[in-house]
């Protein structure tokens, strides 16, 4: 088979020697811009796992790689004047002029040709792939060959908010390390590691208007150099920074990492021959491909792994075999685009931290660390603790003795375990069993079911329990099923629960206030989820005349400042009942297209008076009716309000502005935003996946100074301890995972091996005996 790979970087030259090693009478020609044994950068990082599939794949390049490696566990985190150090994190750096090196002369050695200086227009270069029976694009992030075809490969480049320059520096650092400095312009931030015996890589990053602001855009190559010189000086010990790319004018070294995404990775070409044409494919790998943010250190591993999978899906393919082929080169998109996806993943959630430093400057520096390490959500609490028992223990005391913890706090405790104060009320610890509706009333009020559902989470082990969404008022039930308080005959009944929780568990009991609004009058849940009545509907009240699903929901009327009046009494009411109910917590539901959510979003509100328009005008019903609860429930109980912090729909309700509606709950009296999202519009596109909105919870948290609690796909403790740990949240809401296990949060602690955890004293025997079930298959 003749193969042509147009780019000599990692991928190139891997896939090169990997296709020679599997059968040498491949001609393999790999054509390169540069001069022989010429590149630019510094040095490049791995992890020990993909030294193992190197080691795999080709022995004898990996020797020689792995000799050349320098190696660290630990990383290094310098931020306010303090070092944070965690340890066991695997890392090896190279230089990648070296790594390059060792790939051309293997190359050399397996007999792969080598053409140099020659760019992928030239003649040569276009002579050589019109005779290949394969050709690879491994032209790099600016790939002109993914532009030639781009009608195939359908790139997606986003160009990231911050600027960054590669930089050297004789200054060797022992750890991975990441330094924070801060002037009077903003946030700048350095990843610096040491790749051989004499020099460290230092890559300086700052958000696109820190740079514009501090004049770098403006000055030489060499002026900007030395700024970031003075800036770093505390941890340079005097060593210059030293740029490789002189050929670079001005600020033109600073750049904006572009994240590149392919819908396909497979072009073939129509080429004219004897007897016929014949079907050429161009195929992308590495950069040409797909990129990774630097601050995951991935690029060069997916490079080498796209060259490891199709070498291996080529084996025994022969050129004339053009369904073997087909059928190859099919697999190895699929398989490595979605590979390449989960690191994208993660590379975005990092990449979005170091973004937004400046969201988590005001944390304290053990927190801010523990932010930085698990930004990707790769890396868990558990898995920082294999890595690293004593920093996750020193983390976990920090945590514990915090100025607002509790005085018997124990010295140390995983940080769901953690009490949390709001107000007067605090909770023993930060797991939320969540409102889920269960649509077990008659006329708003709550029976058995409810003593036997709440009472088994309380004594379950969750802080704190929510009723479901109760309702101000009979019109405003979602499902003629749903709790209410609009009777003071329905606060009796929530008395008796209440007085059972308060004395079976420490757990806290709370209730969420609501009002269908354009969701109201439709049938329970599984007998046919927002669909109206069959019978018996009755008339429902909108921020406008616009019906919740066009073509299957009630048109509701747009509500008049009489209807408002009467709603914000319905509202202060219920909330009054709700205390002579002994509940400890109020939560306001202000989300997912019910009645409030629909004056909050522009997608459902669509008045022209003063509650439609501006978010000031849309929020100003909303606000009166968080006053009316405000001044009827006792100010030593905190008020919680949920949100929908994205509508998932352009023109909707973004993020960036639910950080701004959290600003103005938070000063009407808001104590803590509930950050859920979506359910406001059929036309949403969600994107689902793992703590898929704790993201919200940590902006509005970090940015808007109120606390939050992360709602959506939170399944282990692991996870709820990270988000506790790492400040992108106060509260875990627990939902279907309680449904399944009322103990989920005593079975959870069981399973992470916490045993100093007391148990209601009915159920006691069971813990050492699911304790050892546990260790026993562990």
């Amino acid at each position: 088979m003749k193969i042509v790979c147009i780019g000599g970087g990692p991928a190139g030259l891997y896939f090169g020697l990997l296709m020679k090693l599997r059968d040498p009478a491949h001609v393999v020609t790999i054509v390169e811009r540069n001069r022989p044994y010429d590149t630019f950068g510094w040095g490049v990082v791995f992890s020990d796992a993909t030294m193992d599939n190197l080691r795999e794949a080709d022995p004898a390049s990996a020797a020689e790689i792995y000799a050349a490696f320098n190696h660290w566990d630990d990383i290094d985190v310098h931020i306010k004047g303090r070092t944070i150090t965690s340890g066991g994190h695997g890392f090896i750096g190279i230089g990648r002029k070296k790594l390059l090196n060792i790939l051309q002369a293997r190359c050399e050695q397996l007999g792969v040709r080598l053409v140099f200086d020659t760019e992928s227009q030239d003649d040569q270069a276009l002579a050589l792939a019109h005779d290949a029976d394969i050709v690879i694009a491994s032209d790099g992030i600016n790939s002109r060959i993914r532009t030639r075809y781009a009608d195939t490969f359908k790139p997606d480049i986003d160009q990231r908010k911050c600027r960054f320059v590669w930089l050297g520096t004789r200054k060797l650092f022992d750890a991975f390390t990441f330094a924070f400095a801060q002037n009077e312009h903003g946030w700048f931030q350095a990843h610096a590691y040491r790749f051989d015996a004499e020099t460290s890589t230092f890559i300086v990053e700052t958000p696109e208007e820190v740079w514009r602001a501090s004049g770098i855009e403006d000055m030489s190559q060499e002026e900007g150099i030395a700024y970031v010189e003075r800036l770093f000086a505390p941890w340079l010990d005097g060593q210059p920074l030293i740029s490789n790319a002189t050929h670079q004018r001005g600020s033109a070294s600073w750049i904006r990492f572009p994240r590149v995404i392919c819908d396909s990775w497979v072009h073939w070409n129509e080429l004219p021959a004897a007897g016929g044409a014949r079907r050429v494919p161009v195929v992308l790998m590495g950069d040409a491909a797909h990129t990774a943010h630097f601050s995951i250190g991935s690029g060069t591993k997916l490079a080498l792994e796209d060259a490891i999978d199709l070498a291996r899906r080529l084996d025994g393919v022969d050129a004339g075999d053009r369904q073997g082929l087909e059928a190859a080169l099919q697999a190895y998109d699929k398989v490595r685009s979605l590979e390449v996806l989960k690191i994208q993943n993660a590379a975005r959630n990092s990449t979005e931290w170091f973004e937004n430093v400046e969201r988590y400057a005001a944390l304290e520096p053990e927190q801010f660390a523990y932010s930085l390490l698990t930004r990707s959500q790769r890396i868990s609490h558990e898995n920082l603790r294999l890595r690293d028992k004593g920093y996750v223990d020193g983390l976990e005391r920090w945590l514990a003795g915090r100025a607002d913890a509790p005085a018997d706090v124990p010295s140390s405790l995983p940080p769901m375990l953690t009490p949390y104060r709001l107000r007067d009320i605090t909770l023993p610890n930060r797991i939320v069993v969540p409102p889920m509706l269960t649509y077990s009333c008659v006329d708003g009020m709550v029976g058995d079911f409810h003593m036997m559902h709440l009472g088994a989470r309380a004594m379950g082990g969750a802080g704190l329990v929510m009723l479901e969404m109760t309702a101000v008022s009979p019109e405003g039930r979602a499902t003629p099923a749903c709790p209410g308080l609009w009777n003071d005959a329905q606060a009796d009944a929530l008395r008796r629960i209440a007085a059972f929780v308060r004395r079976s568990s420490p757990a806290r009991l709370g209730v969420q206030l609501g009002h269908a609004g354009p969701r109201a009058s439709t049938r329970r849940g599984w007998e046919g989820f927002n669909q109206p009545l069959a019978s018996g509907n009755w008339p429902l009240l909108a921020a406008s005349s616009q019906p919740y699903i066009e073509g299957v929901s009630l048109l509701p009327a747009a509500m008049t400042e009489l209807d408002m009046a009467r709603v914000s009494v319905d509202f202060a009411n219920a909330a009054r009942r709700a205390e002579d109910a002994n509940f400890d917590w109020l939560e306001l539901q202000f989300g997912h297209g019910y009645l409030l959510s629909s004056f909050i979003s522009p997608l459902t509100n669509r008045r022209q008076d003063a509650y439609g328009g501006s978010l000031e005008n849309r929020l100003r019903f909303p606000l009166a009716v968080l006053a009316a609860v405000r001044a009827n429930w006792p100010g030593h109980k905190p008020v919680a309000v949920r949100i929908s912090a994205t509508d998932w729909v352009e023109g909707g309700v973004t993020p960036d502005e639910a950080v701004e509606i959290a600003r103005r709950l938070k000063a009407a009296g808001a104590d803590m935003i509930v950050c859920s999202a979506g359910e406001v519009s059929a036309h949403e596109k969600p994107v689902y996946g793992r703590m898929f909105q704790t993201p919200f919870a940590d902006r509005i948290r970090n940015e808007a100074g109120v606390p939050t609690m992360a709602v959506g796909a939170i399944t282990e403790g692991d996870q709820a301890n990270g988000i506790v740990a790492s400040g992108r949240a106060d509260l875990c809401a627990i939902g279907r995972p309680h449904l399944a296990n009322p103990a989920w949060t005593l079975a959870e602690l069981a399973r992470l091996g916490v045993r100093a955890v007391d148990w209601p004293a009915m159920y006691r025997p069971a813990k050492p005996q699911l304790e050892a079930t546990l260790a026993r298959a562990a």
